[in-house]
């Protein structure tokens, strides 16, 4: 067997809402359970346990087409104060075994372990490691995959849930994407799957023996990268730490709105929110990233890297609102959401020559003037117009907890 010059893990929990619920009350055990909104204001699942999943129950579907499923469903509200304390625990076992890891939400995880092994022990063992600690701190299980690359990882945790462990050893990466469909690659959705299947590539060992120029004329760019990732090449690395981390809020409404002025109203309001956050934990963001999820569920996400990090939240809006004024076709939104991600130390955030910094600090001393008002008398003491117009328009519901927060 070649050499390993690089070892990535990727650790996936096992069904992680569902699963914390049915540990702590083992009456759910064996019984399909799900966490989310409810049927009757356009709830959607945020996790399924594997009983759920054998009625084709899946994260993202409409709690109402759960319930047509599976009329005995168990449905939960889900409590994400626990499972953030969960993540924390998971997080602080990650980091005993690298300095190196690149959280992408509250139950996954990149693990650069290449440093690592010498100390901790082969590949095997370090995956076998991981998960032990895992089930012996939070009584859970997780599906751990380690490759050379690291997309590979990622798609290694996925092929034995749960309580899976798949090595991909070095040199053995093309035999092992080969004949796996096409639709396993990352950049691969189903609007490039039905693309590529067209062209009669299904598998992503077709894709890696197409004609590089055939994939060039037809995606561009993307069709050289996603050739690249078919031949298991992929430079990148684990991301730790502050470039990992994101915040966001987004919101799905009891019905479909289609005007912009409550939509930016909901925008300023979730900039407001995000901005609070940041400056809460002193922390800036270089990208500010747009979702929007329509009527037909047609999801997209839009992102914008400022000039210099900002916690700033009418920064944060304009850009969110200039993504939105390019990317909105008028047509009716289910859900909307504002983030901002490339996480830094406040102190990177600092003022540059051609800032105006007389207005830099005005915005900065209101900001925490407002944040000690929210502290003493509430969260929202002072809100926009804008934002109270929106608020009482419609009564927008949060989905999901944001990611930071």
């Amino acid at each position: 067997m070649a050499p390993w010059e690089r070892i990535f893990a990727h650790v996936d929990m096992d069904a992680f809402y569902a699963s914390v619920e049915i540990r702590d009350d083992p009456s759910l055990a064996g019984r399909p359970v799900v966490v989310g909104g409810s049927p009757g204001a356009r709830g959607v699942v945020s996790a399924a346990s594997y009983e759920a999943r054998r009625f084709g129950i899946h994260s993202a579907m409409p709690m109402a087409e759960a319930v047509r499923r599976c009329p005995r469903l168990v449905i939960l509200p889900g409590d994400f104060a626990k499972y953030r304390s969960v993540s924390e625990q998971l997080m602080e076992i990650f980091g005993r075994y690298s300095p190196a890891v690149e959280p992408l939400s509250l139950d996954e995880a990149f693990l650069d372990l290449s440093g690592t092994r010498r100390s901790l022990g082969p590949a095997d063992l370090l995956g076998r490691r991981i998960k032990e600690d895992i089930r012996s701190a939070t009584r859970l299980t997780a599906s751990v995959g380690i490759a050379p690359v690291k997309f590979v990882a990622k798609i290694a945790s996925d092929l034995e849930k749960p309580d899976g462990l798949v090595l991909v050893a070095p040199g053995e990466v093309e035999a092992f994407l080969r004949p796996l469909p096409i639709g396993r690659l990352w950049g691969v959705g189903p609007r490039t799957r039905e693309a590529l299947e067209a062209i009669g590539i299904r598998t992503i060992g077709r894709l890696a023996a197409a004609d590089r120029k055939l994939l060039v004329g037809r995606f561009g760019r993307h069709g050289e990268h996603l050739h690249d990732l078919a031949l298991g090449r992929d430079a990148r690395e684990v991301v730790p730490d502050w470039e990992a981390r994101s915040y966001s809020h987004e919101e799905t409404f009891a019905r479909d709105r289609a005007d912009a002025e409550f939509l930016e109203g909901v925008l300023l309001d979730q900039a407001h929110r995000v901005s609070r956050r940041l400056r809460r934990d002193a922390v800036c963001g270089r990208t500010v990233q747009l979702k929007l999820r329509f009527s037909d569920f047609r999801t997209i996400t839009r992102r914008e890297t400022l000039s210099r990090p900002t916690a700033d939240a009418s920064v944060i809006y304009r850009t969110g609102r200039d993504l939105f004024a390019r990317h909105w076709a008028h047509g009716a939104v289910r859900l909307i959401g504002i983030g901002v991600s490339g996480i830094v130390p406040a102190a990177a955030g600092s003022l540059d020559l051609f800032t105006d910094r007389e207005a830099e600090e005005r915005r900065q001393r209101l900001a925490e003037a407002i944040d000690r008002l929210d502290e003493r008398f509430g969260r929202s003491t002072l809100l926009p117009a804008k934002v109270l117009r929106a608020r009482e328009g419609d009564g927008p519901h949060p989905r999901r907890p944001p990611r930071g927060a």
